[in-house]
């Protein structure tokens, strides 16, 4: 899986440079693949070819002719699910089962959706004023995206941006991972087969200093980011002062609130979807474990043999449970929060190790943490693996407090055998996405964060609106 050229203006061109990207598989922790790292040059001739497709006819485009190209793209991506989900297992470890249905089959929908919307849209209202005369408002895309893409979903977090921002007519430059770059390849292979105008999608790989590059550059009409919150921070702050807009998805630390009469063998089936997604490399994921001190000892029990029960290997073994972390330098990451965890006085009661059973790969242990401090760094802070913290409370109104006793607002869950009472509380929690005896991203439905998890929405109409501008045109007598 060696590449030699860049994909953009809808040709494979060559590198600016010749630096390249080594990929290492997670699970064997050998190289799998090598492709070229951009440079500014390289982002500059991204950016032209982008600017040149909006302002030659995507831009102008009907939405129903875009509508089209996104049920092509969509076909085109049915095609390589396969060839996809495998590729991204082995880059971050993410169980292949997983990634088949959100890297490959959600995906696919994400387009198909983003297609009935295209087909669906109003680019133009007349509103009766009540002045007495009219006002046209109109719609119109943004013009060139710049959309930057973590390792955890490489596709579908790209997917988010491109989908809803095609729709709208803008065009985009794409900066993918360096550790998760080759499925970026064989997706350009898929929009390049599903004849997508050349220029309206762009790819180039590269770290944090391209990245920086392409937020600033003033061919950008607005940036997209997936990734930390201190990341996306600096990102928001280098738009404000360019008054350019951002969308920022960043971090999250989410709490599952089991509430008194929850059905403790429904939380724990779910727990696995819920709080450790793809190894617990899930911003969304509900890390902190809210449990009612009346049944205290009874769910720490059951999560830690949950937990234990959990079957660490190969991603690609359609028996693996949790697979390897991304890098060595996320493991060891990981690991110093379990470090920190320990020295805080919270009690291990699973996991915490490295597994014995194998010699390579990036490897943790799920790991259950009892009597935490919800003050505590396990509690506060994004570990993005397979650790979880199992915090008491008293009443309801204690565990909304301590659910809202974050800087983040992502996501969460409520579990109780009652639904209108878990309805009650999860709309007394302070975040963007909230699930009922479980988490399921709903596609047709704005996701992102409030408070240190981010500005904006994805998914739903809502984010189609994000890449589009108004304007009203006023209309006298």
């Amino acid at each position: 899986m060696d590449h030699k050229t860049f994909f953009i203006g809808g040709e494979w061109v060559q590198p600016s440079g010749s630096n390249r990207i080594d990929v290492i598989n997670a699970t064997t922790e050998e190289v799998l693949g090598s492709v070229p790292e951009a440079e500014p040059a390289d982002v500059d001739r991204a950016v032209a070819a982008a600017r040149s497709a909006f302002e030659s006819g995507w831009g102008q485009s009907a939405p129903a002719e875009r509508a089209d190209v996104l049920d092509r793209v969509a076909d085109a991506l049915e095609k390589r699910i396969d060839e996809l989900s495998l590729v991204i297992s082995q880059q971050n470890g993410m169980p292949h089962e997983l990634s088949r249905a959100f890297e490959g089959h959600y995906v696919v929908s994400v387009f198909r959706y983003y297609a009935q919307q295209a087909r669906a849209m109003q680019t133009e209202e007349l509103r009766a004023s009540p002045l007495g005369s009219s006002t046209e408002v109109r719609r119109s895309p943004i013009g060139v995206v710049a959309g930057i893409v973590p390792w955890n979903y490489p596709v579908l977090l790209a997917v988010s941006k491109i989908a809803p921002a095609m729709a709208a007519g803008c065009t985009l430059v794409i900066k993918p991972s360096p550790g998760t770059v080759l499925d970026s390849f064989i997706f350009a292979e898929a929009v390049q087969e599903a004849r997508v105008p050349a220029g309206v999608i762009n790819w180039v790989p590269g770290g944090r200093e391209l990245g920086a590059y392409i937020v600033s550059h003033p061919g950008v009409d607005k940036v997209s980011f997936t990734g930390s919150t201190a990341a996306g921070r600096a990102i928001g702050q280098a738009c404000g002062a360019l008054l350019r807009p951002v969308s920022l998805e960043l971090g999250g630390k989410s709490a599952a609130i089991i509430l008194d009469d929850a059905d403790l063998d429904e939380v724990v089936n779910g727990l696995l979807h819920v709080a450790i997604p793809n190894n617990g490399q899930t911003c969304a994921a509900s890390t902190r474990i809210l449990a009612p001190a009346s049944r205290y000892d009874e769910i720490v029990s059951a999560v830690a043999a949950w937990a234990t029960s959990l079957k660490v290997g190969d991603p690609l073994d359609p028996g693996t449970d949790v697979g390897p972390l991304a890098s060595k330098e996320h493991r060891d990451r990981v690991e110093g929060y379990i470090a920190a965890g320990r020295e805080s006085g919270a009690r291990i009661v699973a996991g915490g190790a490295r597994p014995s059973q194998f010699n390579r790969g990036w490897f943790v242990e799920p790991t259950v943490f009892a009597d935490v401090d919800n003050s505590s760094t396990i509690a506060q802070a994004e570990i993005f693996g397979p650790v979880l913290a199992i915090i008491k409370y008293d009443t309801e109104d204690d565990a909304v407090t301590i659910a809202n006793d974050s800087e983040f607002g992502l996501g969460g869950s409520v579990w109780s055998t009652d639904h209108e009472r878990a309805l009650s509380v999860a709309r007394r929690v302070q975040t963007g996405t909230i699930g009922i005896n479980g988490y399921a991203l709903d596609f047709n439905a704005p996701f992102g964060g409030v408070k240190a998890s981010g500005l904006g929405r994805e998914f739903g109409p809502e984010a189609l609106a994000g890449y589009q501008q108004l304007k009203s045109i006023y209309h006298a007598g």
